[in-house]
């Protein structure tokens, strides 16, 4: 997005929010649970920025969806802090690049966890790739524009074709394939 003088930039009282401040390993073992609790508001806020290509009017939207993962993980800190604790440190201890395949067992123990304490289940696997309709609520917010390029009158003219090659003298760099 290119700024110019008409463009209105916000103010930093209106960009200030509460963040979440916590670490990469704990953030990705309560990505499932945050993804599953928050989807509404996260499909409104994607929406958003999506169709009006501007981050400015979905400022409030962003908001939301940082207090909705302050929320689950408030929630998982109340009711499940060891299980969630040990999860997170393997996560984090056991691999570089934060793999889960080392943290199956810690993992299992979490998910029993929330599963008693708060009835929440671990979405199955595929859950968050499936499609789905968002209904949305955004009626104040003003309708996108149109996708369409507007018709060019003195438009540049196609690049004409070019002319076939001949082959390579010495072959192809693939000479062991058949083709």
């Amino acid at each position: 997005m290119v700024i110019t003088k008409e463009v209105e930039i916000p103010d930093f009282e209106e960009l200030k929010t509460d963040e979440v401040k916590v670490s990469t390993a704990v953030l990705m073992s309560a990505s499932v649970y945050i993804g599953k609790q928050c989807e509404g508001v996260n499909n409104e806020f994607m929406l958003c920025r999506q169709e009006l290509n501007d981050p400015r009017p979905c400022l409030e939207v962003g908001k939301q969806v940082t207090a909705c993962g302050k929320e689950v993980l408030r929630r998982i800190k109340n009711d499940c802090l060891e299980e969630f604790n040990q999860y997170a440190n393997c996560i984090d201890k056991s691999s570089g690049d934060y793999s889960f395949r080392h943290c199956r067992r810690t993992q299992a123990v979490f998910d029993y966890c929330m599963k008693e304490r708060q009835c929440v289940l671990r979405p199955e696997f595929g859950y968050f790739t499936r499609g789905r309709v968002h209904t949305t609520e955004m009626d104040e917010l003003p309708a996108p524009p149109c996708p369409c390029h507007p018709k060019v009158e003195d438009a540049t003219p196609g690049l004409p074709d070019c002319k076939p090659r001949k082959p390579p003298r010495f072959g192809g760099r693939l000479y062991w394939s058949n083709d």
